[in-house]
């Protein structure tokens, strides 16, 4: 997550307040404890973190009390994420794994329904080969994004949230249309 990106994020916690966020893709916990800090700040809030790993996660990520880890791949834990949203929560979703086109894609596509109206999918380093030379190469989650848009008109590319046209997510915000 790029510095920009981050400010972002803080300020689309601020502005919707979702009251459960997931992060697919935690590797070590960094961003899940920056995230969780943050909704400590707002005092609202709680983030599932999936990952097909956590053992490199510390103790005091694990131990949070807004962090709640799901180990294991992401599509094939979605009963388990689903049964930790109780009915009416908001939820937004910040996708940080393979990067590749077809898990990404899989992941929009099996996580998509989760992302409550007015709230966030958040594609990340929809960059690679786009600016940064690195990650997998194309197609990769950049045309994954389009393609899911193309599929799903509840679901816009919001541009705005590309501050100062610095990010690691060109195009990889992906808001919810209000009902």
């Amino acid at each position: 997550t790029g510095v920009f990106d981050f400010w972002k994020y803080q300020e689309l916690l601020w502005d919707n307040r979702p009251d459960v966020v997931i992060e697919i893709g935690n590797y070590v916990g960094g961003s899940t404890l920056a995230l969780a800090h943050l909704m400590d700040n707002i005092d609202h809030g709680r983030l599932i973190g999936v990952d097909v790993n956590h053992s490199g996660v510390p103790d005091r990520v694990a131990r949070h009390p807004r962090i709640t880890l799901v180990e294991g791949e992401a599509a094939a834990n979605l009963p388990r994420v689903q049964s930790l949203i109780e009915p009416g929560e908001s939820v937004m979703i910040i996708e940080d794994s393979a990067h590749t086109y077809d898990n990404t894609l899989a992941l929009l596509r099996t996580y998509g329904p989760l992302v409550t109206p007015g709230q966030y999918f958040i594609v990340e380093d929809t960059i690679c080969w786009r600016g940064v030379d690195d990650g997998p190469e194309p197609p990769n989650a950049f045309e994954a994004v389009a393609d899911f848009v193309a599929e799903n008109p509840v679901f816009e590319i919001d541009r705005d949230c590309e501050p100062f046209i610095v990010t690691w997510n060109p195009c990889g915000y992906l808001r919810r249309r209000p009902d």
